[in-house]
């Protein structure tokens, strides 16, 4: 069996001066991220690898959530940013098969199509939302369209 954990990024500042890529989390989201760690910590879903996409926001949610749930530093994961369904379901075709709980901290609306692709359950997915999503597979490229249960959701709002 394999356990997926998606994470969209914390919530981030407006201000593209910098670039979409250099974008800092507001306060706001680092509280956020924070929270959502710990619910994680307490319910005892942790994951033994991250990936990141190579954003500031995702790379500092990375960062929260690697600390808060005290696992090794987040690996960086160009095809992350800006990835839409097949970019991210290679990304997970593509997982060592020795990790059966892995994270994935991207952006949406990547996420939310995900979520979707591999559930069927259409969820809006705001900043710092955590989905958990078990397949009953021995292998990550054996995960396909409709192969998941989601078994939690949760954000910040709720």
């Amino acid at each position: 069996m394999k356990k997926l954990v998606l994470i969209r990024h914390a919530k981030a500042e407006k201000d593209t001066s910098k670039g979409d890529l250099n974008r800092p989390l507001k306060y706001t989201g680092i509280l956020d991220a924070r929270f959502m760690a710990e619910r994680m910590k307490e319910l005892s879903f942790l994951p033994e690898l991250l990936l990141t996409s190579p954003s500031l926001r995702t790379k500092t949610t990375a960062e929260i959530f690697s600390d808060s749930l005290s696992l090794p530093d987040a690996v960086i994961t160009e095809t992350i940013y800006e990835a839409g369904v097949s970019d991210l379901l290679e990304v997970v075709n593509n997982l060592p098969d020795k990790y059966n709980f892995i994270g994935l901290i991207g952006h949406n609306p990547g996420i939310a199509q995900l979520i979707d692709y591999l559930t069927s359950e259409l969820k809006e997915v705001h900043t710092s939302t955590i989905a958990v999503i078990e397949f009953e597979v021995d292998s990550w490229n054996e995960i396909t369209q409709d192969s998941g249960k989601l078994i939690y959701y949760s954000s910040p709002k709720e």
